[in-house]
């Protein structure tokens, strides 16, 4: 179904230059926005809109009644003038005026009946886990700048750090901030247009728009949102066709000054089956990352956790689980549900002695497990017949580099360790060449298939030692 165009108007000797120009250009964005809007919008709304003058950079366009005139001011002001500004070449302010009366509009072909307003499809209303406040966030040096961007973010939407670029590794918080963000929002303004959703389920729904032939559909669900909250956007590198959509979603909402946050579990120059087109507008906002939390901070969240579950919990207790339970807060976390649960079973107190006996018997093993650097270059020495000497020298030899960039990849990826900390077990490098090394495997794995089988393999070996 297509909207019909409001027919060009015949120009007389009378016209100026820039009225035909205009009103030329006019057309042109009137095909843009139809791609954008549905069709009872285009015809009730948009097509009866008449530019009735060009003077200096401010463009004047008449509507037909005050109804029109606020209805297109409060939803697509911004959409017609960034197409307008970008049809015309320079900057432009639409002047809206009302002729203070409707005139009588194209009717939609196949008979579509114009509805009321509130016709744009949104995906269902999203919910802020209550628990995932700002309050309850527990905020240390290694969180302290995404915290701060998020803060700015649910305060004024659209104004500063847009986009908002959050990475880490998985458990730390950062969907925590993007609830947090929606909460504070929606306690100020309940119907505010926001959406929520990760990569995958934003990759899901393309898929089966495209099967269902309803494309046009689905972009509307997304880009009229004031606030697009998107979780974990590692998921759709290397999906082609599902990156140059979220391209042109981003491209709309950023242009239109709509606010967009986003997840990732890397930075975005590590990204790197992603299009360069993407990372660069990643960064172009602010990028802050949240690292493993100190054993301060992380004692600071599991008695914040007891306090929320209405646990009591000594702080000797506190700082022994922070010191001795592995992994990422869930883990840490998943360990004081045990505690808790031990205890009521057992029918003693949350004591240290049961809390040490508790650490030997379900993550004392889980430690020992967690493979060294040197332990992960002795099983690439094995898997490639490189000695680890070699591994680690300074031989630029093919096979032997090619072996040293597995085993920093390998490194980088199981443990998680900083650039620096990785660079001292490869003969004191500069962190710029371990990086170099990381980014030549992960570019290499997407067309090697072999290389990526023997990668793979390796890092299933590595991980059945963390189980």
């Amino acid at each position: 179904m297509t909207v019909p165009f409001v027919p060009m108007k015949q120009f007389t000797f009378d016209d100026s230059e820039s009225r035909i120009m205009l009103t030329g250009t006019w057309q042109r964005v009137l095909k843009r926005i139809q791609s954008e809007l549905p069709v009872p919008v285009m015809a009730r709304f948009i097509n009866p809109l008449e530019p009735v003058g060009l003077e200096g950079s401010v463009v004047r366009i008449n509507c037909p009644g005050k109804f029109v005139m606020e209805w297109v001011r409060e939803r697509h002001l911004g959409m017609i003038q960034s197409y307008l500004s970008d049809e015309l070449g320079q900057s432009i302010t639409i002047q809206l005026e009302s002729t203070g009366r409707e005139k009588p509009t194209p009717a939609p072909s196949e008979g579509v009946h114009m509805p009321l307003p509130a016709i744009i499809e949104l995906p269902t209303r999203f919910t802020p886990n209550p628990k995932f406040q700002f309050d309850t966030y527990v905020v240390g040096q290694s969180n302290r700048l995404a915290v701060a961007g998020a803060k700015n973010v649910a305060e004024s939407p659209g104004q500063k750090f847009n986009p908002l670029f959050i990475y880490g590794p998985s458990g730390l918080g950062k969907t925590h901030l993007l609830h947090a963000i929606a909460s504070e929002i929606l306690k100020r303004d309940p119907d505010f247009p926001l959406v929520y959703m990760s990569a995958q389920q934003f990759a899901e729904d393309f898929i089966n728009a495209i099967q269902n032939n309803r494309v046009e559909q689905f972009r509307r669900q997304t880009r009229p949102v004031g606030l697009w909250l998107l979780d974990d956007i590692q998921f759709i590198a290397g999906k082609d066709r599902t990156q140059e959509e979220f391209f042109h979603t981003f491209n709309h909402l950023h242009s239109m000054g709509k606010q967009i946050v986003i997840t990732s579990d890397k930075p975005p120059r590590e990204l790197f089956m992603m299009e360069e087109r993407l990372r660069s507008r990643f960064e172009s906002g602010l990028v802050a990352d949240i690292q493993m939390p100190d054993t301060e901070t992380r004692c600071a969240i599991i008695k914040s956790k007891a306090v929320a579950e209405r646990i009591e919990l000594d702080h000797e207790v506190a700082m022994y689980l922070a010191e001795h339970v592995p992994g990422n807060i869930r883990v840490l976390e998943g360990a004081l549900t045990k505690l808790t649960v031990q205890a009521s079973l057992d029918g003693r107190p949350l004591s240290l002695e049961l809390t040490e006996e508790l650490i030997e018997r379900h993550y004392g093993a889980a430690t020992m497990a967690k493979p060294s650097v040197p332990q992960i270059i002795d099983r690439v020495s094995r898997e490639m017949k490189i000695s680890s000497e070699d591994i680690v020298g300074h031989s630029r030899k093919a096979p032997i580099v090619q072996a040293r960039h597995v085993a920093v990849y390998l490194a980088r990826e199981v443990l998680g360790d900083s650039w620096k900390h990785l660079a001292s077990h490869f003969g004191d490098r500069d962190h710029t060449s371990i990086m170099h090394g990381y980014q030549k495997v992960s570019e290499h794995m997407i067309y090697d298939k072999d290389l990526r089988a023997i990668v793979k393999k390796m890092m299933r070996d590595l991980d059945d030692r963390l189980r």
